[in-house]
């Protein structure tokens, strides 16, 4: 898989035929001012409002859309935010839906997938062993799999988010991205091509793309911390990584407080409920560990809210 693979045009194509079936998300002006820090115009794209809970619904769809889905229905191994989406786009297309999921995954995440309507197994401690008995369920049904990330379908459909930030912010300089296993920030950075900013942001527990910047191709990482049902799979997909090269500047690090402190602020200064995943990009802001230059039009995704804001 090469870069060209996951291109503007079919982003472009696909936008269209997701569109019924996804939210158009809002764009939030906020002053950094409201958060205690120098005054700073900053775009929150609120993603966490999609369907399903995360920005995942866009390549579920793009998944279910695009590849002939059997008898046998598809399947999915998540951390949680991945097998809500596919449950939720195969319930609106009329699929069965098997999601498996490591035992790291919050009751929020489950209650969820649970709702929509899916068979949920749930046994790992971690993404990569729910992945390994997802694999095997595919073998033996011949259920169709749905990669969480390292799907050229998958980051197609999470490119189209790239396609509608530019539209609500033309004039953007940077947008700060949380990374996991890199199928958003890979379909992102497809569409924008180099035109814009995107800077990664990963937790300190589990920097995958981080990792793989420094050896120059995807390699294992560790997969600990507050945001690990979301953002700590092993490593970075094999699809996403030439595009990561191309046009991700960097990967900044933050810690489990800085993510804590981020969720916090957006729910108390906003009232934006976000999970740790969610906030990763915004804590990148708040903890200074991203300072925008002088006149830096500066957007961040917020970019998933399954969890309970009771939990912080």
């Amino acid at each position: 898989m090469s870069q060209g693979t996951v291109t503007r045009e079919c982003i472009a194509a696909m936008e269209p035929r997701i569109r019924p079936y996804v939210r158009h998300t809002p764009v939030l002006r906020v002053d950094m001012a409201d958060f205690d820090r120098p005054p700073l115009a900053l775009d929150l794209k609120l993603e966490c409002l999609q369907h399903s809970g995360s920005f995942k619904a866009r390549g579920a769809f793009t998944n279910l859309l695009e590849r002939p889905v059997p008898k046998a229905g598809v399947v999915a191994a998540s951390g949680g935010n991945h097998g809500a989406a596919v449950a939720y786009a195969a319930k609106r297309l009329g699929h069965k839906a098997t999601i498996f999921v490591p035992e790291v995954s919050p009751p929020a995440k489950l209650e969820r997938i649970r709702g929509y309507g899916a068979e949920l197994v749930v046994g790992g401690a971690r993404y990569a062993e729910a992945l390994a008995a997802s694999e095997r369920f595919a073998e033996e049904t011949g259920a169709l799999q749905i990669h969480a990330f390292n799907q050229e379908e998958t980051l197609i459909g999470q490119g189209t988010l790239g396609l509608e930030i530019e539209s609500d912010l033309p004039r953007v300089d940077t947008l700060l991205v949380a990374v996991g296993g890199g199928g958003l920030i890979g379909g992102i950075a497809a569409w924008f091509a180099g035109r814009i900013r995107i800077i990664a942001v990963e937790p300190e527990g589990a920097p995958t793309l981080h990792r793989a910047f420094e050896a120059g191709r995807p390699v294992d990482a560790p997969a600990e911390g507050i945001a690990a049902d979301s953002l700590a799979p092993k490593r970075v997909g094999e699809m996403m990584f030439p595009i990561a090269e191309a046009f991700v500047e960097r990967s900044i690090l933050v810690s489990d407080d800085e993510i804590i402190a981020a969720q916090k602020a957006l729910w108390n200064r906003t009232r934006i409920i976000s999970e740790p995943g969610g906030a990763a990009a915004f804590a990148a802001v708040l903890s200074g560990r991203y300072a925008p230059a002088p006149g830096e039009r500066v957007a961040v995704l917020v970019c998933g809210a399954n969890t309970n804001p009771a939990n912080f």
